[in-house]
């Protein structure tokens, strides 16, 4: 019941993170800051936790040597990721950020576990999987599209292109989790490399850092903008997202040590879209506040159970 309990509200955790950073960003002009202020934040975090486990830090120069450079990759694609969720926020809403991500995951999930690409076990593909996804599809369905046919009559052509233009945004979405899935799969092997789960995290938020201040360096030009949000007294917690970032992934580290990976992404994932709700239903973070319609949580129970089809059985 602990791990449960555990599970869901870590989930819910990281769809705060993402309402969290995208708040962020409007205090910094800039999704490419924002994400590495987060990423900045979560090297931080991790560093202390692990200092305060006893370990040390560093990596032996063997590892960099003898592994292939795709392990190291890690951070880069997790920077890339936050970054489109920072960008989806305020185009799709807290709930959409969190649907259009995990359905591009569990599409690329399968597909990492069907080939046993990098390094990862490898799953057949069977017909509990096809169910599973077409549940997912339809789950996805459900919360989106039927809620655009609902609106469809009150449609002016502006309102029609806007649509089009989040339907582009939606497979953007996709696409990032489909890097997810990649990035997982990349410091899963990282960490059996490592024999350490916390040092890969803190690998890949390293690297996340690393890419992100050499992008704010091309596009901004400047990390002055790192001050406006002292300088227009923003809320104290548009600092934690970092740090919820960080913790979400010791606590799956510990959950997978517990309960097995299947079950902790069946609880995170099921935490991130209740979290994702409760977001949006009450513009929690200073969001925009979105009233969910019953057949929205319909498509997101049978998101739910299409995942468990894929991931348990």
């Amino acid at each position: 019941m602990f791990a449960m309990i555990l599970g869901i509200s870590i989930g819910a955790v990281f769809a705060a993170q993402t309402a969290i950073n995208a708040q962020l960003r409007k205090f910094v002009s800039s999704p490419y800051l924002a994400s590495m202020i987060s990423f900045a934040v979560g090297v931080i975090f991790l560093s202390i936790t692990i200092l305060f486990s006893g370990s040390p830090l560093g990596i032996p120069l063997n590892v960099f040597l003898n592994q292939p450079i795709y392990i190291w990759l890690g951070g880069i694609i997790g920077s890339i990721a936050l970054t489109i969720n920072i960008l989806l926020f305020p185009k799709l809403g807290s709930v959409q950020t969190a649907i259009m991500p995990i359905l591009g995951m569990t599409l690329m999930s399968m597909l990492i576990d069907q080939y046993g690409w990098f390094n990862s076990i490898q799953y057949s593909f069977g017909w509990n999987r096809i169910i599973g996804v077409l549940l997912v599809l339809l789950g996805v369905f459900l919360a989106v599209a039927i809620q655009n046919s609902q609106n469809r009559l009150q449609a002016s052509q502006t309102i029609n292109e806007e649509k089009l233009n989040q339907w582009i945004w939606r497979i953007v979405g996709i696409v990032a989790g489909m890097l997810l899935a990649i990035q997982i799969a990349i410091n899963g092997q990282l960490g059996k490399v490592l024999q350490s789960s916390s040092h890969a995290s803190l690998v890949s938020f390293f690297v996340g850092t690393v890419t992100l201040m050499m992008t704010v360096a091309v596009i901004d030009r400047s990390y002055a903008n790192i001050k406006k949000p002292l300088k227009l007294s923003a809320p104290w917690w548009i600092w934690i997202g970092g740090i919820l970032g960080g913790s979400y992934i010791l606590v799956n580290v510990f959950l997978v040590s517990q309960i097995g990976n299947g079950q902790t992404v069946i609880l995170t994932l099921f935490g991130q879209i209740i979290g994702s709700l409760i977001v949006e239903q009450f513009g929690l973070f200073n969001s925009n506040r979105n009233r969910i319609r019953p057949v929205q949580i319909v498509g997101l129970i049978v998101m739910i159970v299409g995942i468990f089809s894929i991931r348990i059985f």
